[in-house]
């Protein structure tokens, strides 16, 4: 699918991604379904739009592997045999991605808080060898309670990293909990704008809007790193796991499957008006 072809109908590739992640959670019967769902817009508007062949993308929300995984099977990254193996002994494609297998996944990610140290450097690296590239790091909500994740955005603030996008996928729930009922509220614009980051807040589930803030962004050339705070909804598409934080870990079983997947084709392709 073409950046034009997205471009005309974001919704179709939404939805065709969508049942991908599904299908490879059902087979694989494992969790991590309702955090794939919240990001995977993210990821088009980032993959599809914006990024180009020498920019880098650090998922660093690892546990939603499986919806970077659909997206570089679009790509032509991974084949479809490749990712029938998804979660299977001596597969590439593990619960959480694993470094030196595909290009668009150069390092190993899921234990929280390391990808925007990773993205940070490599943004870095970039200025110091007068580079034009940009480094984008995807990270959860729950994921900026994570110390090295602000050790990481003050190295950024001092090295003056305008090439460097933190986009957080603000769904609300972590682990244990609603986000604002664990560590507070780490996830706001007016946090990241205080410590030195140009930050804007947009709806995670436009693509449109998420490509042109990101486009706009990379006209600042003010010295100031970019943090993109997404709202969006966990388990986004399905409605028994909308808001859902059983769905941060639980698998579906053949009902629940089916009743996923029909909601989604109903949702993304055939009743779009009432979506």
């Amino acid at each position: 699918m073409t950046a034009e072809e997205i471009l005309n109908d974001p919704r179709q590739i939404s939805g065709e991604l969508r049942l991908k992640i599904l299908g490879l959670y059902h087979k694989a019967n494992a969790g991590h379904i309702g955090c794939s769902l919240s990001c995977i817009d993210l990821m088009i508007a980032v993959l599809f739009l914006q990024k180009s062949e020498e920019d880098t993308f650090i998922l660093s929300k690892g546990h939603a592997a499986a919806a970077l995984y659909a997206c570089l099977n679009v790509t032509g990254e991974i084949t479809d045999e490749e990712l029938d193996t998804f979660y299977l002994d001596g597969t590439s494609l593990p619960a959480h991605p694993a470094p030196r297998q595909y290009k668009g996944i150069p390092f190993a990610t899921g234990s929280l808080g390391h990808g925007l140290p990773i993205a940070t450097g490599i943004a870095h690296a970039a200025k110091v060898g007068g580079e034009e590239t940009y480094s984008f790091a995807l990270l959860s909500d729950g994921e900026t309670n994570e110390g090295t994740t602000w050790e990481a955005a003050h190295y950024a603030i001092q090295n003056q990293l305008d090439n460097l996008f933190m986009i957080v996928d603000k769904n609300g729930l972590q682990g244990f909990g609603p986000t604002d009922k664990v560590l507070g509220e780490t996830a706001s614009v007016e946090k990241w704008n205080a410590i030195g980051f140009e930050t804007i807040e947009v709806d995670g589930h436009d693509i449109i809007a998420l490509s042109l803030a990101i486009d706009e962004l990379k006209t600042h050339k003010n010295g100031l790193p970019k943090a993109i705070i997404a709202n969006t909804v966990k388990g986004k598409g399905v409605s028994y796991m909308e808001n859902k934080l059983e769905w941060h870990y639980l698998p579906m079983n053949k009902d629940q499957y089916e009743q996923a997947t029909l909601e989604v084709k109903e949702r993304y392709f055939n009743e779009l008006t009432n979506a």
